[in-house]
This record gives C-alpha cells, structure tokens and sequence, in this order.
C-alpha cells in the first residue's frame, strides 16, 4: 500500500511570493528521501498550484512512482504525453473549482473516457479514474478502459466523526465492486492522520492513497520528514 505526497500546496506556497522558495523540485526529492511511495501533482487550468512549466522538471528527477492529476483537455493531454508519468489520474474538474469534489459519471461519459484512456495508454501510461463510491460508476469505469479507480473519500472524512462505520460502508462495497470487475484501486482526498488507519483496514485491495492538504498542514507542526513517517505507520503499522 503507497503513500503518493501530493505537492500541490507546496507549490501554492511558492507562487505566493513568486519565487522559488520553496523549492519544489527539492521537496520532491526530499519527500521521496523521507519515505515516500511516489509524488503525485495537479497541474490545473490557472496554473494557481503546480503549473505545467514544473512537470518536465519534476519527470527528469522523481524516482518513485510520479502521478500527474487532472481534467483531460487538450493541453492537459499533450502536457502528459509528452512528460509520460507512470500514472496518470483522470479527475473531472470543472473550470476555477477550488477543490475536486465529486467523481466521474462513467456511464455517461464512457466513449469520451474510452478515447482519452486509449491515448494515453499507448504511451504506456497507468490510468487512474476519480470516481464516487457508487457500484454502477466502478463498473461503468471498467468499460472505458482504466486500469484503476480513484475512490473520492471527501464524504469519508466529513462523516468519520459522527458514525465512522455507516461512513465506511459504500468504500467497502465499492472495494469489493472494483476487485470482481477487475480494477486496481486508490483512494484519495481529505484522508489524514485521524481516519487514514480506519480507512485502510475498512478497505481492501487498497493500493495507493494520495495526500496533500492534510500532510503538508501536519508539516508545518511535526516537519515534513517526520510527518511522512507518522502518515506510513498509519498505512502500514
């Protein structure tokens, strides 16, 4: 099970003043030297976290598994073609949304998934769709083509508090879903030191969470080296 660091905040921070401090390509060795499965970035339209100037960069020098995030437009598309991550998460963002908060509707949506995935996969990459924990959109993303699911786990973590098994329920089940029609499966968004632990042991086949907001918050109290060990112990303690 992967811990993938989400650096999106990082960068938020270096653009604050329009420098390069800090320095990004640096927390990313940094992140990987302290532990980290892969590094995953979501280089979005305005370009207000990671931008796409950093991917080439970041593809030379990351060594565990890189992640590239996003909505697949065109220039996404050729961004990620031309720098092939070893995974690429398809996430269906609408234009200056603050945060991805909802999945895909992979029935709907299945010939555009289908032609975006093939692409993509012709360059050897590992797709990745951000999908809600619903049975009919885990089956529906078997058919385009991916190769893993990304369980959107924002309402996980909203309900965790008040009744953390009824808010378990739908991930299980969607597990379950995406072993029988044969999908890796992530998970990823709001998850943190508090419900990582539940959330792992309530969830199997779990291959790979991502995380960024939640992590680099805790890093500014414990520090980035040890706070990617205290999210480890939780995926793997």
């Amino acid at each position: 099970m992967n811990l993938s660091v989400n650096i999106n905040k990082v960068a938020l921070l270096r653009n604050a003043r329009g420098s390069n401090l800090p320095d990004l390509v640096q927390v990313a060795r940094d992140c990987e030297a302290f532990g980290a499965d892969g590094i995953t970035v979501h280089p979005r339209p305005d370009q207000r976290h990671v931008r796409y100037d950093d991917i080439p960069l970041l593809r030379e020098i990351v060594t565990t598994e890189f992640n590239i995030e996003g909505k697949p437009e065109r220039d996404f598309l050729d961004l990620v073609l031309a720098n092939p991550p070893h995974q690429c998460t398809l996430v269906p963002d609408s234009p200056g949304q603050l945060t991805s908060d909802h999945g895909w509707d992979t029935v709907g949506q299945r010939d555009f998934l289908r032609e975006v995935i093939a692409e993509l996969k012709k360059k050897g990459i590992r797709v990745s769709i951000f999908v809600d924990p619903d049975e009919r959109l885990i089956e529906g993303a078997a058919e385009t083509g991916a190769d893993r699911v990304e369980l959107y786990t924002g309402p996980f973590a909203h309900d965790f508090h008040n009744d953390k098994a009824a808010a378990m329920a739908p991930y299980t089940k969607a597990a379950e879903v995406a072993a029988r029609v044969g999908l890796g499966l992530n998970a990823g968004h709001d998850l943190n030191l508090d419900n990582l632990k539940y959330f792992r042991e309530h969830c199997p086949g779990l291959l790979e969470v991502s995380i960024g907001h939640a992590l680099i918050c805790d890093a500014l109290y414990y520090g980035l080296s040890n706070t990617i060990r205290m999210y480890q112990r939780q995926l793997k303690g």
